[in-house]
């Protein structure tokens, strides 16, 4: 079975034990997923030189962030790893191989909402930053292969990624070059891709002053096949400049 394609924002790593609209939303669209028989990830917090496949048999939970709660550096997600279609991404790709590399935050802070059971195989793709947004998009190719076989594919970024523009208040007011740039990449993600991938957007360089968050979201929308449909599963802010849109492609 054919699986989805998702692209979730993820924001702050306090959303991982929030209760709010936006994970509220996660849990849901778990609930409504039919579930793969493994899933890749593609997240921001895992970005290299050159393509990397995560191929581990039980992947560490990865706490990369600072500063937060004590409970956040106990959660862990438990989750097996995936060795044979790790394997074969990695040659369909030309990636190397990663014997060591675990769940990083981008990854299981989304997979606690979506799948909370821990019981589906996870593997990673990095993001290679040496490589062009075209590049990536037709990257979206060899992963439609994968969906379809049964692997659900997820990019894990932010639609909007300034972190020397947030506000500190989680419920702040939007600012006005964040939602002129989330409006824009709506319509984008439905009606022309090629604003994405060129990054003809409104205020690009205010909104992703580096690219890790904003390179997951081309292979996701690469993947998509032409009688597919792009659903908006969540839309809103979070801090006054973070997007925290999703979609599901499938």
């Amino acid at each position: 079975m054919r699986q989805s394609a998702l692209f979730i924002s993820h924001g702050s790593p306090m959303n991982i034990i929030e209760d709010n609209p936006y994970t509220r939303s996660l849990k849901e669209l778990g609930k409504r997923l039919p579930k793969p028989q493994s899933i890749l990830i593609l997240s921001a917090h895992w970005a290299t030189n050159g393509s990397k496949v995560s191929i581990v048999d039980k992947p560490e939970t990865i706490h990369d962030f600072y500063g937060f709660p004590d409970s956040l550096y106990d959660i862990h997600y438990d989750a097996a790893g995936e060795m044979n279609a790790s394997v074969l991404l990695a040659h369909l790709t030309h990636a190397l191989i990663d014997r060591r590399h675990g769940l990083d935050h981008g990854a299981w802070s989304v997979l606690v909402h979506l799948f909370p059971d821990h019981d589906i195989p996870v593997f990673q793709l990095s993001i290679d930053l040496t490589k062009p947004a075209s590049w990536h998009y037709e990257l979206g190719k060899i992963l439609s292969k994968l969906r379809d076989d049964g692997i659900m594919v997820i990019g894990s970024g932010n639609v909007t990624h300034n972190l020397g523009d947030i506000d500190r208040n989680r419920d702040a007011a939007v600012a006005v070059w964040a939602k002129e740039f989330d409006d824009t990449f709506a319509d984008a993600i439905l009606n022309d891709h090629q604003k994405i991938i060129s990054f003809d957007l409104p205020y690009f360089a205010h909104a992703h002053p580096t690219l890790e968050h904003y390179l997951p979201i081309l292979p996701i929308l690469g993947s998509q096949n032409d009688d597919e449909k792009l659903t908006t599963v969540y839309e809103g802010f979070q801090h006054g400049t973070l997007s925290m849109r999703c979609f599901q492609i499938g």
